[in-house]
């Protein structure tokens, strides 16, 4: 059975209460992994593995301010503007 899904061409104008959700809690692991990798490097000895623990510090460190990104919209405007497609006939 095929399960794959069709591509979105462009991102929604407005993001949903559980798309918010969702991108609330990514934000929390990203961050608990940043600070956890930050507080091993730290008290990294070997100069490699301190390198490492930086370097996967910093990736997390990215991924959460690329997910603050999609949360730093004013997404009631957004809402307001989509056609509202649940009006009686």
């Amino acid at each position: 059975m095929d399960q794959t899904q069709a591509q979105i061409p462009y991102p929604p104008r407005a993001i949903t209460t559980k798309d918010i959700l969702y991108l609330k809690d990514a934000l929390s692991w990203e961050l608990l992994a940043f600070k956890k990798f930050h507080f091993l490097a730290e008290h990294a000895e070997n100069p490699e593995i301190k390198a490492a623990l930086d370097k996967a510090g910093k990736m997390h460190q990215d991924h959460f301010e690329r997910l603050l990104t999609h949360l730093q919209v004013d997404n009631n405007a957004a809402m307001s503007s989509l056609p509202n497609t649940n009006k009686p006939n």
